[in-house]
């Protein structure tokens, strides 16, 4: 009861005319750069960082709330009409709904593709306020070996789950872990800082999101560059037939339920959920002929799933401070920007903001219903942007928010050697989301070590704490062993059943 009571005092904030604003200016922003190929909502928030230092916290994170959920919107519309997702989570929606484009059913698609996030969004949501406040409680009973086992669940998962290969994953951890402890530790020593008085003070995490993100993605697309925008397929005003919302509107439920347990786990993301729902509406349909020729279901059920999954990444960032995609890392690099730390006893001391920005989640589902089906022919008008202008303003706009962050010509430096990291980790094929969980997570995973390995006077059991630490140890071994497991006792076993 005491949840609705908060939630209803946060739908009481975000009510108010500036607040309802900056709700809007974010969803329209973020779909905008969803449609867009290359820019993603993580790009957007780090380049948002510096200008919105000046706002309050609840408006910056109402606008960041609504980049969030937009960029997942707008993604679909670039999967659809030109068969180029924006971000990695509409991968699986460019196989169905292009084909659908292709065959005169652009307008059905997008429309199933923006009521199913909104179905997907607003359900996931309702979750995120009855699951939350429960791990908070959780989260409260945990101490520093808990946390600090915790932390390296989050190093391992980012790197042994994502990307195509563990040795890169690891190797993107060690560089943001390095440089997470540039600057003076809590002794008082200098590290890494090669006696240059900036570096003291570490990297601001803003100049390094800005730098790998924004400027990493430039400078890549720059040594690919095609000055000829891509065809886009025509589209009408969205809208369902009869038919097309009694196939969708399982399919949208069954997203939901994929996704949002994925995005609450540590490199979870929306990439597993949305392949789990398109091959589960594939097993499940009764059209298996329309699969691969423009399926509806194969487009509700990954949106849905995609959206979903984006309210599950908030759950153990909100209550435990462990960010689970790109984005949830540089919101969180945005609430220490405030001074705000994420995590148990955020909801104690932050309440009212923390129900602020989970009240404008459902602000900013309805207001992005509204926005995407009456504009999608002019979001697809935006696919149109020549790609020197559109990075030519990318760069222009990283620079003067990294400049503005502490006012130092040196920080431009530093963004220029960040945005050259970026474009060598994409060219090396390095996944970047390790790379920002490190420098975030690093100095944090320091400082519980530090803690738990002072209460036991320097002997490394303090590191084991309860059974939540065994639990989390035991997973980092299966985690980690996986592959041995897989090859000497899963296919074997497999073998003999296969012989037998």
């Amino acid at each position: 009861m005491d949840n609705f009571a908060n939630l209803l005092d946060g739908f009481a904030h975000v009510l108010t005319p500036m607040n309802l604003l900056f709700a809007l200016i974010g969803v329209t922003i973020g779909t905008a750069v969803g449609v867009l190929p290359g820019i993603g909502p993580a790009m957007t928030v780090a380049l948002l960082l510096p200008v919105t230092y000046g706002m309050e916290p609840a408006q910056a994170f109402i606008m960041f709330a609504g980049i969030f959920y937009g960029g997942m919107y707008g993604g679909s519309t670039t999967s659809i009409l030109l068969n180029t997702p924006g971000e990695s989570s509409s991968v699986v929606t460019a196989i169905e709904g292009n084909k659908m484009a292709k065959a005169g059913r652009a307008a059905q698609a997008l429309a199933t593709a923006a009521i199913g996030s909104f179905v997907a969004g607003t359900i996931a949501t309702v979750l995120l306020v009855v699951v939350t406040p429960p791990v908070v409680q959780f989260a409260i009973s945990l101490g520093a070996p808990d946390y600090f086992a915790l932390m390296l669940l989050a190093f391992v998962s980012v790197t042994a789950v994502l990307g195509a290969s563990r040795v890169r994953g690891f190797a993107s951890l060690l560089l943001g872990l390095v440089i997470g402890v540039i600057g003076i530790d809590q002794s008082g020593q200098q590290r890494l800082t090669f006696g240059v008085p900036q570096l003291a003070d570490g990297i601001d995490v803003v100049v390094v999101a800005v730098g790998i993100f924004a400027v990493g993605e430039a400078l890549w697309i720059a040594a690919h560059l095609r000055r000829k925008s891509g065809e886009v397929i025509p589209v009408g005003q969205p809208w369902l037939g009869k038919q097309d919302w009694k196939r969708s509107w399982k399919p949208w439920l069954r997203g939901t339920a994929f996704g949002f347990p994925f995005g609450a786990v540590p490199a979870g993301g929306a990439e597993i959920p949305t392949f789990l729902s398109y091959v589960t509406e594939k097993k499940l349909t009764k059209h298996p002929e329309e699969f691969g020729r423009g399926a509806i279901e194969g487009v509700a059920g990954p949106e849905a799933a995609n959206n979903a999954s984006a309210a599950g990444t908030l759950v153990p960032m909100l209550a435990i401070g462990l960010p689970t995609n790109a984005t949830a890392a540089v919101m969180l690099a945005a609430f220490e920007g405030y001074g705000i730390q994420p995590g148990p006893l955020l909801f104690t001391r932050e309440s009212s903001l923390v129900w602020t920005l989970i009240a404008s989640l459902f602000v900013g589902n309805l207001l992005l219903l509204v926005l995407n089906l009456p504009l999608a022919p002019a979001w697809a008008r935006l696919l149109r942007i020549p790609r020197p202008y559109l990075y030519a303003g990318i760069l222009f706009f990283a620079s003067m928010g990294a400049y503005a962050v502490n006012a130092q010509p040196f920080d431009l430096y530093l963004l220029l050697a960040l945005g050259l990291l970026g474009f060598g980790m994409r060219r090396f094929g390095l996944p970047i989301l390790p790379l920002i969980v490190g420098v975030i997570l690093g100095p944090r995973a320091e400082l519980q070590g530090r803690r738990a390995l002072q209460l036991s006077g320097g002997e490394l059991h303090g590191l084991i704490g309860g059974w939540v630490s065994w639990l989390i140890y035991a997973t980092i071994a299966v985690v980690l062993l996986w592959p041995l497991i897989g090859r000497f006792v899963v296919r074997p076993l497999r073998g003999r059943v296969v012989t037998a």
